[in-house]
Order: C-alpha cells, then structure tokens, then sequence
C-alpha cells in the first residue's frame, strides 16, 4: 500500500480509489510515509481529511467550555434566589425568568460575534434596565393587568435582543429563526434525557428507602432547567450537524399535520358553537394557537432549502398561512367587538396591537408563498419578508412591557 501511495501520490483519483478498497490499510500506511510528504499539498489535504476527528469539535474550544459551565452555575444561583433570600417564588419569576438564561445567551453570542465594546455596554444597560423596571413595578395584592402584560412582554424584548446579538444587525435573522428550531430539538433531547435519568435515580433511590424527591427537584431539576438552555445553544453551536438534518423533517412533518389539525379546530370550533367574541378564555386560547402556528410557519420557512424543488412543502405553507390568516382575522374582529362593547383595556389594546402586527406580517408572507408557489419570485424572498418584521415585534415587546404600566397608571 505504502508503494502504491507514493507512486499515485500526484494522481487524486487513484488515491481515492486506493482509501476506498481498504480505508484502514490507507490511513496506516499513509501515516506511516507523512514525514516525506509534508511539501505536498495534495498530501497535507490526505492528511487532514484521515486525521480529523469529528470530537475534538464537540465540545467547542476551552474558553466556551468554561464560559457554559461559569453561565450555567450563575443561572443555577439565580434560579435558587426566591429561596436563598427568602422571596415569594411567583412574584420572582414571573418578572425574572428571562433574565435565567437570556442574558448568558445575550453574552455568548455577542462573545462568538466579537461585537464592539459601545454595542456591548448599550445592550448591557438595556438588559439592566428592563430588569430594574420590572422589579419595581408595584404589585398591591393581586399582579395588575399591564404587570403581567410586562412580564408577558419581556421575554419577548429580550428575544429580540438575542436575535440582534446572534447577527440581526448584519443580517442574521433567518439564520437566527434557524437557531430557535435548533435550540427547541436539542432542548427537547436534553429534557428527555435528564427526565429518564431523573426518574431512573429517584426509582433507584426509592428501592433502599430514601425519599429524595423533594430535595432532587428543589435543586437538581430546577438548576438544570436553568441551564439547559445554555448548554443546548452551546451544542448547536459546536456541533451544527448534530441538529441541522432532524429540523427540517420536523418542519416538513409538523407543517401538514397543523394545516390538517387547524382546519379540523376551526370546523369543530363552528359545530360546537364557541364564541370567541363574548368567551374571553377562548378568545385567549385562539390567540396563543395563532402565535404557535405562526411560529411553525417560520420555522419551516427557515428550514425549507431556496435552492430545492419543494413546490408541495411550499403549497403546504401558502395553505397554512391562508388558514392561520383567517384565524387572525376571527381573532382581530373579535379584540375590535370587544373594544367596541366594553371599551378599552391594557389587554385588549396588547393583543389588537399583536394581531394587527401579526396580520400584517401574515399578509406578506402569504403574498410571497404565493409567488413562489407561481413561479413570480424566488423562494428566498419569503425569508426576507419574514424577517424583516421581526425587529417590529421586539419594538412592540418594548412598548407594553415599559410604556402601558405609565399611560395605564400601573393598573
């Protein structure tokens, strides 16, 4: 083999021929002969394709190692604060929650991104800014409407700063919804595997008599639920293969099946004689089904290839969209009956302003399937409108969260 290599060495296509009849045989022998072809290009090109190991990349490079371990015990501590300093837990995280994670992945990206010092420190006021405010909101027994709007509403800005962090400023925002579908596959992973270990340890536990039930979730479950987020994003980041070829099946699964199950809501919802326009509850559930299929609508725009034939994949999406618009529309004319009826309120103004944003959005994007579905435009237009609303949200994230506890005097 060794004979063989040197006398082929010149020749890329005899060498392939060579590594695929005995690929052990190859690697050994052409590690053997390196030293005397360190000069060859082509050689240094073997080299590195037989020596690479896939691993060595797994666990990123040791700054972002220490940086997921240092982000995940602060998050751990953080998630612990009610019962270290003794705080109601439902009044700490129901205004702190983003702050858990979002923060640490605020700072990871802006680390990998090697964002400027002024961009840096403008984010970082933002963030302890919005964290201020929240926690001095006034609560006089019940949590008032615009406070839990705000604490709704945060995440979401802080959302939006994460997406401006990962390279929404240059561009970034499809790549960044990309990220999000990635981040719920690998989270999803890590939950089912930390709950098969969690229930395998406490059944195990319970067989020699110990209850460590309550001490196991106070502090194992909830620091790791703190810092899955963390982690899930560094392994997305390391290892991009790991999660890039499950997110498109899923998109390509789920987008059909929610088309078939929204249809089938929507006619049962007409047979069953549901009002969304005098039954609040169900008026708030339609909205949280429209935020979630919106969001699959995204995701599987991201994960669809512009470069590929997927006329059905389009279709299926052009005919979601049809029918999610006319849940916007049920929902939107809905808000205006009951502003028109009752008058308005910090809830109602919140979800006409969302839907009134998301029907735009909706619009858009329909148009653009449509083009793509016809031939008229390229699918990759679909992605530029879809993100370029984004930012629109987090804009209006902001403005519940800070500017309707003012004009609504804080009720």
């Amino acid at each position: 083999m060794r004979e063989e290599i040197l006398l082929n060495i010149d020749n890329p296509g005899q060498l392939e021929k060579l590594y695929r009849t005995d690929k052990p045989s190859f690697k050994t022998a052409f590690n053997d002969i390196y030293g005397q072809l360190r000069e060859n290009p082509l050689a240094e090109g073997w080299y590195q394709r037989l020596n690479y190991n896939a691993d060595d990349t797994l666990w990123g490079t040791p700054e972002e190692r220490v940086f997921v371990v240092g982000a995940s015990i602060i998050a751990a501590l953080l998630a612990k604060v009610p019962e270290m300093l003794s705080i109601d837990p439902e009044y700490f995280f129901t205004r702190n929650v983003g702050f858990i994670v979002f923060p640490f992945l605020i700072a990871y990206f802006g680390w990998k991104n090697k964002i400027s010092t002024k961009t840096a420190v403008v984010l970082s006021a933002l963030t302890l800014l919005a964290a201020t405010f929240i926690n001095l909101l006034p609560q006089n027994g019940q949590p008032g409407d615009t406070l839990v709007l705000s604490s709704i509403h945060l995440p979401f800005l802080l959302w939006s700063v994460l997406g401006y962090t990962f390279g929404g400023a240059r561009g970034g925002w499809l790549g960044f919804l990309r990220y999000n579908g990635e981040l719920v596959v690998m989270c999803a992973l890590l939950l089912m595997a930390g709950g098969l270990t969690s229930a395998l340890t406490m059944g195990l536990f319970r067989l020699i008599g110990w209850d460590i039930e309550k001490f196991y979730f106070n502090y194992i479950v909830i620091c790791g639920l703190s810092a899955v987020p963390i982690v899930a994003t560094f392994l997305t980041q390391a290892q991009p293969t790991l999660v890039s070829r499950v997110s498109p099946v899923i998109a390509k699964l789920f987008s059909p099946v929610a088309l078939v199950m929204l249809v089938i809501y929507l006619g049962a919802t007409v047979i069953s004689g549901k009002d969304p326009y005098n039954d609040r509850e169900f008026l708030l559930i339609f909205n949280v089904l429209l935020v979630g299929v919106m969001a699959l609508i995204f995701f599987s725009v991201a994960e669809t290839a512009p470069d590929k034939k997927n006329t059905i994949q389009v279709l299926i999406l052009f005919l979601l969209s049809a029918v999610t618009l006319l849940v916007n529309g049920v929902a939107l004319s809905a808000v205006l009956f009951r502003i028109s009826e009752w008058g308005i309120t910090p809830n109602r103004l919140a979800v006409l302003g969302a839907n009134v944003l998301m029907l735009i959005h909706l619009v858009l994007v329909w148009v653009k399937l449509f083009g793509a579905l016809t031939k008229r435009n390229e699918l990759s237009l679909v992605g530029k409108v879809m993100v370029l609303f984004l930012p629109v949200y987090g804009i209006w994230a902001a403005v519940v969260t800070f500017v309707f506890p003012l004009i609504f005097g804080f009720k």
